[in-house]
């Protein structure tokens, strides 16, 4: 009989102390006499604000954002022009742009005939590929008056091709 009525008394009190989740009673207690440490600790304001989470970002995106930080301090004037390159993962691309009037006055690429015939690659442009186009791009400026530009290496390390075409565009007698 004594077991009886505690096991009564022990569901009296559980059933008194024990509230619905989302309760404001802080002092709850478990059926043995514990406290039940159920408060969750409340956000601050700053991290309700911001979302802090880490971004995988692609080689393009990153190169878009190197791009966006050069474009900032180069800008081609009709006294130097910008000359932009471009590469792809079959060709490679270079303009000479006046941003001013937003015009091209002079560009080269793998595409044109003259650099397409003499080359023979399929698995991209190398360094052979893109000296000849920045000798190409050289004398294209140099026909039409053009000495000076400011080089814009498009976001890409300044490094294997790129290095190639603007030394080679600096030896056929581009400034920059």
């Amino acid at each position: 009989m004594g077991m009886a009525t505690m096991t009564t008394t022990m569901t009296m009190t559980m059933t008194m102390r024990l509230h619905f989740p989302g309760s404001v009673n802080h002092n709850q207690y478990s059926f043995l006499g514990v406290p039940l440490r159920l408060q969750y600790p409340q956000p601050s304001l700053p991290s309700l604000l911001l979302n802090v989470q880490a971004k995988a970002r692609t080689r393009t995106e990153d190169r878009h954002a190197r791009h966006s930080r050069i474009r900032k301090k180069v800008e081609g004037t009709p006294n130097r022009p910008r000359l932009c390159v471009f590469g792809s993962n079959k060709h490679l691309y270079v303009q000479v742009i006046d941003d001013s009037k937003m015009h091209t006055l002079a560009s080269a690429s793998t595409m044109q005939k003259p650099i397409c015939e003499e080359f023979n690659y399929s698995s991209g442009p190398t360094v052979e590929v893109a000296k000849r186009v920045g000798e190409f791009i050289a004398k294209s400026c140099l026909e039409k008056g053009i000495t000076k530009v400011a080089f814009d290496r498009g976001g890409y390390p300044y490094h294997g091709r790129i290095e190639v075409l603007a030394d080679s565009a600096r030896k056929h007698g581009l400034q920059f």
